[in-house]
């Protein structure tokens, strides 16, 4: 997340309090980290990492149990060195642009969807979401899509985004959004996390193959494998239950 600050301005202001450019808090949360504004009087969590007051005296607190998460205070240069190295954003790229390299990639398509230089803020849930809505298989390369199933993805994407905002995101775990509230779009969730189950499309089982480095879900006869890319083994349990 990209949290922007105003430049210094006003009477009575010290330029040591802050600058006097346009300046950014970088936040990435990790797997288990949270920003969220608290009343200055609670107590401060464990974990908690760094604390800023706000204009109301609330503290906007970030919390990280695990520490993979990162914050980074940039101004003027070192901010805008940061955003070159971000990809498009998924609700603002267009079709063709999205299309376009997409089809140029030899990496595979939920390699792609991942890679935050390519596109920025698209997680493991909602590549997998998006692609299963798209009929793809996670290890389909990029460069092999026609024009018409990119198009597809770069929609659909949008959409399950849009809805997953609007629903405050997938709380699988202990994510929490900034007002301290878990998420619902989990209840939506058509692929991730669903192995061993019927998909909602066909009825075929739901399999999981590693692409990426993640584990990624998919429905076998929705969504195509190619032939150097094999599911997993089912869990006994899912494997009885599929039967």
């Amino acid at each position: 997340m990209l949290l922007r600050l105003s430049p210094v301005d006003g009477a009575g202001i010290s330029a040591a309090s802050g600058d006097a450019a346009p300046a950014a808090l970088l936040v990435h949360l990790g797997m288990t980290g949270q920003i969220a504004p608290n009343p200055a009087a609670q107590p401060l969590e464990k974990h908690t990492h760094a604390c800023f007051v706000l204009d109301d005296d609330r503290e906007l607190r970030y919390t990280d149990p695990r520490r993979f998460g990162r914050l980074a205070y940039l101004s003027a240069e070192p901010l805008a060195q940061e955003l070159r190295l971000f990809g498009a954003d998924p609700l603002e790229v267009s079709a063709e642009q999205f299309v376009k390299q997409a089809r140029t990639r030899r990496a595979r398509i939920k390699a792609l969807l991942l890679d935050q230089s390519f596109l920025r803020g698209v997680g493991n849930i909602y590549a997998d979401e998006s692609l299963w809505r798209a009929k793809i298989h996670p290890a389909r390369l990029g460069a092999s899509l026609k024009k018409k199933h990119a198009a597809t993805l770069h929609r659909v994407l949008r959409e399950i985004l849009e809805k997953a905002i609007l629903l405050r995101g997938s709380s699988i775990s202990d994510f929490l959004d900034a007002e301290g509230q878990p998420g619902e779009y989990q209840r939506h969730h058509r692929a991730y996390g669903r192995e061993g189950q019927g998909c909602y499309r066909c009825g075929t089982t739901i399999r999981r193959a590693i692409v990426a480095g993640r584990s990624s879900y998919f429905c076998p006869k929705c969504q195509p494998a190619p032939r150097d890319c094999a599911a997993l083994p089912l869990p006994r349990k899912s494997a009885k239950t599929a039967k």
